[in-house]
């Protein structure tokens, strides 16, 4: 294979997921010009202002970092500009990029996605992957175009989501995985065009961004869902319930064997001793494994039935 001029590359990715592809271009032949990410923001209970993972990982690396508040500023157009870039790789930026920056670098722009595109697109690919309950995800290598996520695709791989596996296990893998992908992506890019197949029309979901409103436990679902929920909120906001006025952040279950009986309300306190906490859903049981009092520590079932009575037929709600 004939090998063309090394590219060069500017990178758009804000969190965690995006570190993993950031390091993969860094540690091929390209050229990382410049990381353009979003502003430092507020956060933990002190509201000090933190750089995202991106941004930490690159200025350790000596790289030109642009923090628009803006992307239709003309000062930041102007750096970007100046960055002569051949390329845009993103991963998990967290905007919509302008056409004017799409039209800059001279191959455009890809983006990392962490998903089986047409299949939820937008904000929390995984987290509404896992919701959904579904078997399978894996990463797209899309081209960026105006619509959100709609661009045809350079490369796509494929992996199953395991029963026990929440949302932060399974990004983590797809990080990874997206890396791999993304590098070999723009190794075939430096060497000519790579075939683009258009997305299909059929089977376009999106995945709205995780919001608070996505944790309160509706006792109704089957307790399938209700697994489901605990996982796909993991690291957050979690799934939460409450019993007594007091809210608790529920963080590992399992479905019981069998269904509840037939006169238990959703939501009713089934067992409560020793390891077994165990409530009725719509549909089955839910046994509770690990959980948090507001507030408290992070316990198992057996810690949490320690420190209080629980009486049977007692309502989560």
């Amino acid at each position: 294979m004939v090998t063309h001029a090394p590219l060069r590359i500017a990178f758009f990715g804000t969190p965690e997921f995006a570190v993993p592809t950031l390091a993969a271009l860094l540690a091929s032949r390209h050229i990382v010009v410049g990381v353009i990410t979003q502003p430092d923001r507020p956060r933990g209970r002190g509201h000090h202002l933190t750089a995202g993972r991106a941004k930490a990982f690159a200025v350790r690396r000596g790289i030109p970092v642009l923090q628009p508040e803006r992307l239709k500023d003309e000062g930041f157009l102007a750096a970007f500009r100046a960055l002569d870039a051949d390329l845009g790789v993103v991963a998990a930026y967290g905007r919509i990029i302008t056409d004017v920056m799409l039209s800059t670098p001279r191959l455009g722009m890809i983006n990392v996605h962490a998903s089986l595109l047409p299949r939820w697109r937008g904000a929390a690919p995984v987290h509404r992957a896992l919701l959904a309950g579904d078997r399978e995800t894996g990463v797209t290598i899309m081209r960026v175009v105006r619509e959100l996520d709609a661009g045809p695709m350079l490369a796509v791989e494929r992996r199953a989501i395991g029963d026990e596996e929440t949302s932060a296990d399974v990004e983590r893998a797809l990080a990874e995985m997206g890396a791999a992908l993304a590098a070999d992506t723009v190794e075939r890019l430096s060497q000519g065009p790579v075939p683009e197949e258009p997305q299909p029309d059929a089977g376009v979901t999106y995945a709205d961004r995780i919001t608070k409103a996505d944790s309160p436990i509706f006792w109704w679902r089957s307790a399938h869902e209700l697994r489901n929920q605990v996982r796909g909120l993991h690291p957050w906001p979690h799934a939460s319930t409450t019993i007594g006025g007091h809210r608790l952040l529920i963080l590992k279950t399992a479905v019981s064997d069998g269904p509840a009986p037939s006169s238990a309300v959703p939501g009713s306190v089934l067992e409560a001793e020793a390891d077994s906490l165990v409530i009725a859903a719509g549909h089955g049981t839910l046994r509770i494994l690990e959980l948090r009092p507001e507030g408290r520590r992070t316990m198992t079932t057996r810690e949490f039935l320690a420190g209080r009575k629980l009486a049977v037929g007692a309502r989560m709600e």
